[in-house]
């Protein structure tokens, strides 16, 4: 049954439980634009993150051995991924409304490194059919990409469907369904649209309902095909950089409050989708759900450096996200439970800045995931800042966190400044997340290094490498339930604030040409042998 999360929820209790044959019109149920059409195309990664049919708890490790050491099962799957303002561009055409990032890089381009934007990016829009005919030749089972929610509806409810949208997403999900190639569509991937954010975003608990209904409007239209979906792409970095720091889109400052705000409505809003579908398509659709977390792995950073200290660091990064969706008693980590309330009472507050989920949120929003999505790139040094808490300094994340990060001097560093290669740390976070969490089914939804975009790009296979040879060794060696391996990303694309300065793709995109040629760089050669042999290539 739906639970009321918020006095919105509550309001539109009814609206949210009625049957998926409401009358046509309804504000609640939006009627379908596409017949349903099912099945023909096997689900083979919605099949392995499916939890057990009769709900008996966390699969137990994984003993299969049955491939050899140095090779991943039959069964283990590989996947690229994009994000919509990332390569679509097309960003004013066919409907399309404004997003946060819009709004961002054309009123604020000191912002971007290059001034750059995503109004052309890789013009996906026009030009998807070359990165499927890049994703076919490399030999991916599944393709992660995002909605554009500001393209489908620009002002972020149903009222506003745009039909144009909706055929573009359906071309492009029965394109790679004609090749074999599954699709896993992320809702939201950092662009909010700018009229919801003119509402407040992700810092007012409204977003939670409008989020319900743009999941329904995404379900009821191509849940027919998607059987895998995300809901929210890497929820620390969009709160605390884009709601607390204000760096970020949508560039709101306010630091401490701001980010817990955030990642508050993240966690209810992605519930009440969970739910949503629950009620009203799973028996129907069997599709399942997550929400990709992030976050670095953590080493002390000296021989002295307690291992609370790590595990303090994992906690306030990953675990703010994952402690509600998969811990014991669906509440944050009771370390930043204690030290933000205590922080806000030295700051004269009279309740935590960190949001109280009540007792009927708690229950809503544990175990509303089916399976552990995870992007990992890198990982840090951890040592405890030292001194009291001063309360007339703002309050951040940070600052709550007291977590000194440092790097290893002999760590290899990509063209990012904060990705610095670290391969034992993905290792080390998937046996965290088998210890803390009873072995959850993970999808690894993004890994990927940055280079000026060369062709002979070894630094990134040297990457793709050691990172699918620490994936291994979780599988085989530790017993981690690793499901699939997701490289960002198939082709170049925009990156945020960094602009066109840094490249992760493992084709070439020529910005500078008219045609924005797609080019397989060696890294392509690399992952293609990858998925053929099952093997990981020597040097």
């Amino acid at each position: 049954m739906m639970l009321c999360v918020t006095s919105l929820l509550c309001a539109v209790s009814l609206a949210a439980v009625q049957s998926s044959e409401a009358a046509p019109g309804s504000t609640s149920q939006p009627l379908l634009v596409q017949t349903f059409r099912p099945g023909g195309f096997p689900s083979r990664l919605r099949h392995a993150l499916k939890p057990p049919a009769d709900g008996g708890g966390t699969p137990a490790p994984n003993t299969d051995h049955s491939s050899s050491g140095e090779q991943f099962a039959d069964d283990f799957l590989f996947g690229a991924a994009t994000a919509a303002y990332q390569i679509e561009g097309a960003w004013n055409e066919s409907g399309r409304g404004p997003s946060v990032w819009d709004t961002l890089t054309h009123n604020h381009p000191e912002l971007v490194v290059d001034g750059a934007t995503g109004d052309r990016a890789a013009d996906s829009y026009h030009l998807y059919q070359h990165d499927i005919e890049a994703l076919g030749t490399l030999g991916f089972d599944f393709y992660r990409f995002s909605i554009s929610w500001s393209r489908l509806l620009p002002n972020g409810d149903p009222s506003s469907l745009n039909q144009a949208a909706v055929s573009y997403y359906n071309d492009l999900i029965d394109s790679l369904m004609a090749i074999g190639i599954e699709p896993v569509v992320t809702m939201l991937h950092y662009d909010v649209p700018q009229y919801l954010q003119n509402l407040g975003g992700f810092a007012s608990p409204l977003i939670v309902e409008y989020f319900r209904q743009y999941a329904d409007v995404l379900f009821r239209t191509f849940g027919d095909r998607v059987r895998v979906w995300i809901t929210h792409n890497e929820p620390y970095d969009f709160c605390v950089e884009g709601y607390g720091t204000g760096r970020s889109g949508p560039l709101v400052y306010a630091t401490g409050v701001g980010e817990y705000l955030c990642a508050h409505h993240v966690l209810l809003s992605h519930a009440a989708a969970f739910h949503h579908y629950n009620a009203h398509y799973r028996h129907v659709q069997d599709g399942v759900i997550g929400l990709t977390l992030s976050g670095r792995f953590y080493y002390p950073a000296t021989n002295d450096t307690p291992p609370a200290v790590v595990e303090r660091a994992l906690e306030f990064q990953i675990g703010w996200f994952s402690d509600p969706l998969f811990g014991a008693d669906g509440n944050y980590p009771a370390t930043m439970i204690a030290d933000i309330g205590e922080n806000s009472l030295r700051e004269g507050r009279y309740t935590s800045r960190l949001p109280t989920f009540t007792d009927e949120q708690r229950a809503f929003v544990r175990g509303s995931c089916d399976f552990f999505a995870y992007n990992y790139y890198s990982s840090r040094l951890a040592t405890l800042a030292s001194g009291d808490y001063d309360p007339t300094v703002p309050p951040s994340w940070a600052r709550d966190a007291r977590i000194i990060q440092s790097v290893d001097p002999r760590w290899a560093r990509a063209k990012s400044t904060w990705l610095y290669v670290v391969p034992e740390g993905l290792r080390g976070v998937l046996n965290w997340f088998r210890v803390r969490y009873n072995n959850p089914n993970v999808l690894i939804t993004e890994n990927g290094f940055s280079d000026d975009g060369q062709l002979q790009d070894t630094g990134r296979i040297d990457y793709y490498r050691d990172h699918l040879a620490a994936v291994l060794a979780a599988i085989k060696q530790d017993g981690c339930n690793v499901i699939g391996y997701t490289a960002w990303s198939i082709i170049d694309n925009f990156e945020w604030l960094r602009g066109y300065s840094e490249k992760f793709g493992l084709y070439y995109v020529n910005f500078s040409s008219p045609e924005l040629e797609r080019v397989p760089k060696q890294s392509a050669t690399f992952m293609a042998q990858v998925i053929r042999t099952r093997t990981i290539p020597s040097k």
